[in-house]
């Protein structure tokens, strides 16, 4: 991921880039977290997508650096949003962590140009696919958690995810 962009959005660009790594860090850890529920099929896309956040993550590593900053280390452990029990369960974690990671592409997509802004469009159309394939259902607009909170007023689904 590269950003070519004039000094003024820098640092706009910088803050969003980070913000993106940070939570690439906790879909990493969330993924972990939820694997050891799934099987079959299931345990495949988790590790598919485990193994695409954990490439995402060193991409935007690069980049924070590249936009002279330091990336943003991950913390040890974070917490999960609510248990996870069984593959219901590890399948809404995913869901959560996707929408999570679609919001903060949403976020990176706004802050870049060039380069950087297709690289987090086609990250946060990834995360909208993989959040469909996990809930079973789309939203009408990935990455906006004011237009991604389901029917019955949770907050979850939107900009929930795992925290540190």
């Amino acid at each position: 991921m590269r950003h070519e962009a004039g000094k003024d959005d820098t640092e706009g660009t910088l803050r969003a880039a980070q913000a993106a790594l940070a939570a690439e860090h906790a879909a990493v850890y969330g993924y972990g977290a939820l694997g050891g529920r799934l099987d079959g099929g299931r345990r495949g896309d988790a590790t598919a997508a485990h193994d695409a956040h954990r490439a995402r993550r060193d991409a935007l590593t690069r980049t924070v650096r590249d936009l002279g900053g330091t990336p943003v280390a991950a913390h040890a452990a974070y917490a999960l949003p609510f248990a996870v029990r069984d593959p219901a369960t590890a399948m809404r974690l995913a869901a959560v962590l996707e929408d999570r990671i679609a919001g903060v592409y949403s976020d990176l997509v706004r802050a870049a140009g060039g380069p950087l802004r297709q690289d987090a469009s086609g990250a946060l159309r990834e995360a909208a696919v993989r959040a469909v394939r996990w809930r079973g259902t789309g939203v009408a607009f990935p990455g906006l958690a004011e237009k991604t909170a389901p029917p019955d007023g949770t907050a979850e689904a939107g900009a929930a995810g795992v925290t540190h």
